[in-house]
Order: C-alpha cells, then structure tokens, then sequence
C-alpha cells in the first residue's frame, strides 16, 4: 500500500529560536523616517557596502528588536521576503520598517529597490505584519528617501474574496477541478 521506509533513514528534527544580540534600540515610539534613520542611520552610513534592517515594531510603534537581514557588496544587497520576515514572525510584530543604506550617497532607489518593496507589501500584507516603510539612507546620515513619503507604501487594508467563484485559478486548478482531464 505506502511506500516502505528505507533502512537507515532518519528524519532530522529542528527547531527554529529568536537569538537576542546587545540591545540598541530605545523604548521610542517610531512614526517618522527620521525616527527610523535617527535609530540605526548612523550605523548603516558606516557600513562600506550595503546592508538591508529590518526594524520590528509592537502595534504601538515601539521597536520589538532590529535585525541586519543582508550585508551585500558596494552597490547593491541581495534580500529575500522570507529572511525579512523571520524575525517579525518569531518577535510577534506588528509592523515592520525596511532601512538599507546606500554607500555612494546617492539616495534614488534602484530597480531592486523598488521591486523589493513591493514585493515586501504584498507579502507582509499576507502575514498580517505591516510594512510601514522602506528608508533609504547615504552620506552622512542627514539625508534619506523615504517610500512611504512618496506614497509609495500603503498601508492599506486587504480585503479577501469570499466567493470561490471569484478566485483567479491557475491552469493546474482548472485542470485539478475537472478532476485532471484537459
């Protein structure tokens, strides 16, 4: 009937644990950039290439903990949704703000920039864990370029469809309803 378990196989079991470094966040409310780059502007504009923060915050806006998800190189960091969201998930937060850095000073958001934060929208829409912001910072630290500020983040509640019918299927669920006949 099942498939028979070969000898010597084992199944490894993990766990999964938040790790807590030397605290260097404070106790105040984050509601503006300049909150944001106030907190840790100055140590991302020391940085000689860039590094993606993530900040996590409670539903009140006071920072849970800070997370340096991706050191990258000079012009660019690689960033992926799901190592964003780790610590959120595993801090209980309610909100969260990206802050990366850009070595050259230059403040406009790349391509990347841009995709990522919108990916980013989408996804911790799905999660329940708000992007309130992605905050560029270079230079001296005196300068930055705000999403939210742009209108490009909203902060916007979903709305889910209740309706089966009115779901968008993929052609392996059209296939998977008519029972696997094409």
């Amino acid at each position: 009937m099942g498939k028979e378990i070969k000898e010597g196989f084992a199944l490894e079991v993990v766990s999964v644990r938040l790790v807590r470094d030397a605290p260097i966040l404070s106790e105040t409310e984050i509601s503006t950039p300049e909150d944001a780059v106030r907190l840790v502007g100055d140590q991302l504009c020391d940085m000689d290439r860039e590094v993606v923060c993530v900040i996590n915050l409670s539903a009140d806006q006071v920072p849970v903990n800070c997370h340096f998800a991706s050191m990258g190189v000079l012009e660019y960091s690689l960033a992926h949704p799901r190592e964003l969201l780790k610590t959120g998930i595993l801090s209980n937060a309610a909100g969260m703000i990206l802050v990366h850095n850009h070595p050259s000073g230059n403040l406009l958001p790349s391509e990347v920039d841009v995709k990522l934060t919108d990916r980013m929208q989408q996804v911790c829409g799905l999660m329940g864990i708000g992007l309130l912001d992605h905050v560029v910072v270079g230079g001296d630290n005196s300068r930055y370029f705000s999403f939210r500020e742009k209108g490009l983040v909203k902060n916007s509640q979903e709305e889910y469809q209740t309706d089966y019918h009115k779901l968008k299927w993929d052609s392996r669920m059209e296939v998977a309803e008519r029972g696997g006949r094409r």
